[in-house]
């Protein structure tokens, strides 16, 4: 199989990303991958690291089974489970990039998620990348370019991802994931092309379950009490989503942790060592906080794409059988599950009001990355779908 086969929908980025790492390739000292959630910057940047590394394309595979693990010696990565990246982690970071590669070409840092760095932590690593060591690439990784310092911009190489297309994420579910051919289709038209959430979505039958109950809670919604109703029951999703993404990571993680620190299973751990466990359990409820925080904004996201269906629909976009309207419009239902519904409210509203929903949404995971509190930004949201529906519109 292909090194980068399972980089979908993206053959511009990889071209230039294997030029690079080639041997006799001149890769830039730093390098910003950017692109939209679901399109695989991450993954991206951990081939990449992995090419760059080894010394030969024959070795690519084991190093990269390494770089995944965070096990290879010339191999070092910067993320965050909390919503931002300290500017401890990041002095950190600075420091490893100092060391030579002990075993291949290059010594790589990925910094995931480099937009959660705050404006102390960029400055720490503009540092080290204006004077880099003369085998150490930073490869960065971030929604769009307008989420870091224009400083780390212009020292950086620029590379951005596309949205890939549903019937490539599809594809890669079937052949990658040996997933059925029908569920990858439908997994990925509802991901709307983020190919973990497909995944997810194909492979764990309770996170479909949890994203039908999204779509058909708001479409029930007529009332301020149905809006609260509707609103506390989204959290619960997304509390239960959160808790079965993280129960599992948590409980590896500290079986990983007292085997590495000598502590027996069952055994009670040392007084001398309780502090690093504790920093562990730490580290893992900073993850739940930001585990909640991304599972309503999915669900955002979810109701993003059925407001959009309920506009187009509206708007006469949308034709009967879910397809496109009078062969003039190439628009689709995102939710054709819930289509019935959403036809009887885009006839019911108008595009005035759709749009205004859209709006309240979008302004919804606004107010989420500010950190609002994410059953008032529901409560919030809801109250003015139910405003639209009534027809009070908001100027």
């Amino acid at each position: 199989m292909n090194f980068w086969s399972e980089i979908v929908g993206q053959p511009q980025a990889v071209e230039v990303l294997e030029r690079a790492a080639a041997p006799g390739g001149t890769p830039a000292h730093a390098w910003l991958i950017t692109g939209p959630p679901g399109s695989g910057r991450s993954n991206l940047a951990y081939r990449f690291a992995a090419a760059l590394i080894a010394r030969s394309e024959a070795d690519r595979d084991r190093v990269y089974a390494q770089v995944r693990a965070a096990t290879h010696p010339d191999f070092a990565q910067l993320t965050t489970q909390a919503a931002v990246i300290t500017i401890g982690a990041g002095r950190d970071i600075v420091t490893t990039a100092h060391y030579s590669p002990s075993e291949g070409r290059y010594r790589v840092i990925v910094v995931e998620d480099a937009d959660r760095m705050a404006e102390r932590t960029s400055n720490v690593l503009l540092k080290a990348i204006e004077e880099p060591p003369e085998r150490t690439i930073w490869v960065l990784c971030a929604p769009s370019e307008a989420d870091l310092l224009p400083t780390i911009r212009s020292r950086a190489r620029s590379l951005r991802l596309v949205t890939p297309s549903a019937a490539d994420v599809a594809r890669l579910l079937v052949e990658r994931d040996g997933i059925d051919p029908a569920l990858a289709e439908r997994a990925a038209r509802l991901a709307q092309s983020h190919i973990g959430m497909a995944k997810r979505l194909a492979s764990d039958p309770e996170a479909m379950d949890r994203r039908s109950n999204t779509i058909n809670g708001a479409l029930g919604a007529r009332t301020l009490g149905d809006a609260m109703a509707v609103a506390a029951s989204l959290i619960s999703i997304a509390q239960a989503d959160a808790d079965a993404l993280t129960e599992q990571l948590d409980s590896s993680e500290r079986e990983a942790a007292m085997r590495n620190l000598g502590i027996a299973p069952g055994a009670a751990i040392p007084p001398k060592l309780r502090s690093q466990m504790k920093a562990l359990e730490e580290d893992q409820g900073r993850r739940r906080k930001r585990s909640l925080r991304d599972g309503v904004d999915r669900i955002l996201t979810d109701l993003l794409s059925l407001y959009r269906d309920v506009l187009l629909t509206s708007l006469g976009a949308i034709g009967e059988g879910g397809g496109s309207a009078g062969g003039g419009s190439t628009a689709n239902l995102i939710n054709e599950e819930a289509g019935e519904a959403i036809r009887e409210l885009g006839d019911r509203w108008s595009p005035e009001q759709a749009l205004a929903v859209v709006s309240a949404v979008e302004e919804a995971r606004v107010r989420l990355a500010s950190q609002i509190t994410p059953g008032l930004v529901l409560e919030a949201l809801f109250a003015r779908i139910v405003m639209a529906d009534s027809g009070v519109l908001e100027s």
